[in-house]
């Protein structure tokens, strides 16, 4: 099964900086156990994943091993966002066997923790299946690896809040302190970047009609519950999309889903991910 989504990873070169930096903390100055091997020594090696997931992190992968070994030969059975069983030999790769081990903790660190990431947004998907609820992605992210895990949110069946703070606004409880109200908050933010998405999150049916009579983009319920998710979608009546953030996992989303909201943002996607069981087992030719 593949996701309908834009599945097209990063620019290569943002995907080579993650490499850059990853290899520059494994590998060092040089891969000491490596010069055990043969300079000359080509190895093969198999590909297997141990439990159910859904794949992410292909061109991160091949990224890493091309990066020592530019000749090296990888043959993928599958690609990003689609499912494979445990026990599934999902990638065979040839080359030159130093390379090959010095490659391979970073290369599958990648692959693991972005499958991990679509693995566990799938799950989600998959729970607010049947209503138009679109499942979102936060800012909590693994430092570093924030473009990486977001593309991984897509393979998933996931949909991208903002990448960071510069590309939408998005007002929260301190802002608004410091701001001196929704209205001023909002006010402002249009003044001064009035081209981007602005949002406000709201803790009551009082600032959502704040929030509404300021007319932004986007309302976050926050710690909603689904009484007053309910509420909130009548107030609203459609005139402006609302997100749910706060005490979602696997056990609420549905019901949350079904109180009519157009988004549910989960940072758990990100957050608490569990990294798929991969297995690279090496043979030399």
């Amino acid at each position: 099964m593949t996701f309908q989504q834009t599945l097209a990873p990063p620019p290569a070169e943002q995907v080579q900086a993650d490499i850059e930096r990853t290899f520059a903390e494994d590998i060092g100055h040089g891969d000491a156990t490596a010069e055990l091997l043969p300079a000359d020594a080509r190895a093969s090696a198999t590909l297997t994943c141990r439990e159910d997931a859904v794949i992410a992190g292909i061109a991160w992968f091949d990224a890493c091993f091309k990066r020592l070994d530019p000749n090296v030969r990888i043959n993928w059975q599958l690609g990003d966002g689609m499912r494979v069983t445990a026990g599934s030999v999902i990638c065979k790769l040839e080359g030159m066997a130093r390379a090959m081990v010095s490659a391979e903790r970073s290369a599958l660190n990648f692959l693991q923790l972005l499958s991990g990431t679509a693995t566990a947004t799938a799950a989600y998907v998959e729970a607010v299946a049947g209503t138009p609820v679109k499942v979102l992605d936060t800012r909590k992210t693994v430092p570093g690896l924030r473009i990486a895990q977001k593309y991984a949110v897509r393979c998933g069946g996931g949909h991208n809040h903002r990448v960071g703070l510069y590309d939408a606004i998005l007002v929260k409880e301190n802002h608004i302190i410091a701001a001196g109200g929704i209205a001023a908050a909002v006010e402002a933010a249009r003044r001064l970047h009035p081209s981007l998405l602005l949002e406000v999150e709201v803790e009551n049916l009082d600032e959502l009609q704040q929030a509404l009579s300021a007319r932004v983009d986007r309302i976050m319920l926050d710690n909603f519950n689904p009484p007053l998710m309910r509420e909130a979608v009548h107030i609203t009546a459609g005139r402006v999309p609302l997100e749910v953030s706060g005490n979602v996992d696997l056990t609420t989303i549905s019901e949350y889903a079904r109180t009519g909201v157009d988004f549910i943002s989960v940072g758990a996607l990100t957050k608490h991910v569990q990294a798929i069981d991969l297995s690279l087992r090496l043979q030399l030719d």
